[in-house]
């Protein structure tokens, strides 16, 4: 049942306790360690499907699993959603300075939709504008758990960011989230002059987020809206009802679970029938053709990674430009992995590197 108030994530991070302040320095400490050192606290490597996962990768999983915390699942939503925020901020790192930032709200068809607009320190009228939707299997995730991922792409990039807090599961079933994701798009790219920026918007999301961003591009070619600049879908969650090979070699282990993919999906739809449709899942859309320049960014042990091998595959011989950056010895979702660690924060930095190509074009 849908509540009279609207539910979104948090737009401030919750206070951290004493434990997990300290874990949050571990995990920095951890990432900053020399090779070597990290290689034997990560112990045997882990090679799976042709693929090694990165030491510091492989100890850092060491060290999570032997927390003693119950996964989100097992959780109340209250509790946790404030895990996946407090997880965001131990590992998001040091803030990113930009050159502003500012909450505002967006119309929404069931309420205003919240946003925080990130802008760089040089923004001006020619500043492009990239619309990020956040991840959390539609159910979890917040614009303050983004806040390190939208302060890192503004600053690299040199874009401004909209980060959107759109509505979640399971009190708002799909299609909220969806429809929250179209207007929030759809209001970016009508009001990018009363923004004091140029009419160039992009659309980025990770995991559920880079579902909504690539739903976001198939509303927008169909309904005759604005098309998108650029679409760079991160760790993109392409398809609930997916049984590729990724789902089961990485089932377990790996941070992302093939059993809080399920918990998210069943949260999100109330009737299960609907995870083949392309409105949720654009890997079932019939047609990709029209779509914007799209950027993959994924992991190697991740268990939706081949929906974005496939999704990618499938634009191509649609005739759409498409780029991506693979990181083969990463987990999901490694683009929120800027404080610990070196090759998550090397990949984002590749990745907003191209995002400033894509959005600079005329």
């Amino acid at each position: 049942m849908v509540t009279s108030r609207p539910v979104v994530g948090a737009t401030t991070p919750p206070t951290p306790t004493v434990f997990e302040r300290l874990t949050r320095l571990g995990v920095t400490v951890l990432g900053a360690l020399p090779d070597a050192v990290l290689s034997r606290i990560a112990g045997t490597p882990t090679e799976i499907d042709g693929q090694r996962l990165e030491p510091e990768v492989q100890a850092a999983l060491r060290i999570l699993h032997a927390l003693p915390e119950e996964s989100f699942e097992d959780l109340s939503l209250d509790k946790g959603r404030r895990q996946i925020d407090v997880e965001a901020w131990q590992f998001g790192g040091r803030p990113v300075p930009v050159g502003a930032v500012r909450d505002l709200e967006i119309p929404g068809a069931d309420g205003p939709i919240p946003a925080r607009l990130y802008l760089p320190e040089a923004a001006d009228t020619d500043t492009p504008l990239a619309v990020y939707f956040h991840g959390g299997g539609f159910v979890l995730g917040s614009i303050a758990s983004h806040d390190p991922v939208s302060r890192f792409l503004t600053h690299h990039a040199e874009v401004a960011v909209l980060s959107v807090g759109y509505r979640l599961a399971p009190e708002h079933p799909f299609p909220a989230s969806h429809e929250d994701a179209v207007a929030a798009y759809s209001w970016a790219a009508a009001n990018t002059g009363k923004l004091g920026l140029a009419p160039r918007v992009a659309v980025i999301g990770d995991s559920a987020g880079g579902n909504l961003a690539a739903i976001v591009s198939l509303a927008a070619r169909d309904r005759g809206l604005p098309l998108p600049v650029a679409q760079i879908l991160l760790s993109p969650w392409l398809d609930l009802a997916s049984d590729r090979p990724s789902r089961t070699l990485f089932a377990d282990g790996f941070f992302l679970t093939a059993a809080q993919i399920d918990w998210y999906r069943d949260k999100l739809l109330e009737d299960p029938a609907l995870a083949t449709d392309p409105r949720v899942s654009p890997l079932h859309a019939d047609d990709l053709s029209g779509l914007p320049p799209t950027l993959f960014g994924y992991a190697g042990f991740d268990p939706i990674r081949d929906e974005s091998r496939a999704y990618a595959a499938r634009l191509r011989e649609a005739g759409v430009e498409v780029d991506e950056v693979f990181l083969p010895g990463h987990v999901h979702p490694f683009s929120n992995v800027l404080g610990a660690g070196r090759t998550g924060k090397t990949a984002t930095q590749e990745i907003a590197r191209k995002l400033g190509e894509l959005t600079a074009r005329r």
